[in-house]
């Protein structure tokens, strides 16, 4: 797979609006606000302090021996850059809701969201400790203009070595709930254990994430079986995956979701060879947002899904040498000034706006 051709000009959506535009949903020309929710894996964001309790020392930021605190705040500007910039260009506005994966502290995020790139859109953090052996967590950054939680949790998921049965420990699952403006919507933040060891291998711990994932989803269904579910995250699996169709049940096709199934639009883009990440010439699409069935209905009187797109602009792409057109991830044998080796992923919100006469 040729991976410069395959990402050369290509910014996944190309439809362009304004925060409250008028433009065409399935024929009907009509004024809209427009909200983007995104993820992200921040790629290895650890602070410049050993935590005896963590193994943060293998971590690259600990690994450098020198200019650590000049490295630590170019990597906070470059992750506060692609963050200001998703959907912006066709919101005017950054991201109402970011789903972060690979952060060592809130701390870290508090840097982030305090750049001045970001500072003027006055982002919150919800952010819980995890257990995760290097010290990595899942977080949520929400304006505080625009959303408004109503509940937080986190939520562990216990999995067990095969051999030794030694509990592994991992990150915990993010469940939020709140206001999207006047709307109630739930996000679900992931980062599913790794591939290491092998997919085969490894692929029971992301089947046991899934579960949960599917419990807190059911959960929240019971309670409204109309509830409005953005499930976001680095899977560390592809949308073809048992962990997607056999646990989750995703689908790909909006028209076929049942009133408590799951759609997942970054299908459709895995089937066209598009992914997140890229190693040894290949792609997957491990970082997606997926949708529950109440916000596919084609009633924009609430917030409801229209695109979703990976945002891949020019600037976080290696352009040179051997792993020229993949993500210009942050480390390799040092800090490269780059920006993570996962591509961020969104989605956009509208909701019809009734025009005064």
């Amino acid at each position: 797979m040729n991976l410069k051709l395959l990402y050369k000009n290509s910014s996944v959506l190309v439809w362009c609006f304004l925060l409250m535009h008028s433009f065409s949903v399935f024929g009907q020309k009509k004024n809209y606000k427009i909200h983007t929710a995104a993820f992200y894996n921040l790629e290895n964001l650890f602070d410049t302090i050993n935590d005896p309790s963590k193994l943060d020392e293998y971590s690259p930021m600990m690994e450098l021996k020198t200019e650590r605190s000049s490295v630590y705040f170019q990597k906070i500007n470059n992750m506060a850059r692609v963050l200001a910039d998703i959907g912006k260009d066709e919101t005017r506005n950054s991201p109402v809701i970011i789903g972060l994966s690979e952060v060592e502290n809130k701390k870290v995020i508090e840097d982030v969201i305090s750049d001045s790139l970001l500072v003027d859109r006055d982002y919150e953090i919800i952010h819980f400790n995890s257990p995760d052996a290097r010290g990595i967590d899942v977080a949520m950054l929400y304006q505080k203009a625009l959303f408004t939680p109503t509940h937080t949790s986190s939520h562990v998921l216990k999995i067990y070595d095969n051999k030794t049965q030694k509990r592994i420990y991992t990150r915990d699952q993010l469940l939020v709930s709140g206001m999207l403006e006047d709307d109630k919507i739930h996000v679900i933040v992931n980062h599913w254990p790794s591939r290491r060891g092998g997919e085969a291998k490894s692929r029971a711990k992301r089947m046991a994430a899934a579960k949960l994932t599917k419990h807190l989803v059911d959960s929240l269904q019971i309670i409204d079986p109309y509830a409005r579910v953005l499930i976001m995250g680095d899977f560390n699996d592809n949308p073809n995956n048992a962990s997607f169709k056999k646990v989750l049940k995703t689908k790909n096709n909006r028209e076929k979701i049942a009133m408590k199934g799951i759609y997942n639009p970054f299908e459709t883009f895995f089937k066209k060879g598009l992914g997140t990440t890229a190693y040894r010439d290949s792609w997957s699409l491990f970082d997606q947002i997926l949708l529950t069935k109440p916000l596919l209905e084609k009633d924009y009187s609430s917030f409801k899904f229209y695109k979703a797109g990976i945002y891949n602009k020019r600037y976080i792409i290696q352009n040179s040498g051997k792993y020229k057109g993949y993500p210009f991830k942050s480390w390799s044998n040092g800090f490269t000034n780059g920006f993570s080796d996962h591509f961020p992923v969104y989605v956009f919100l509208i909701k019809e706006v009734k025009m005064k006469t």
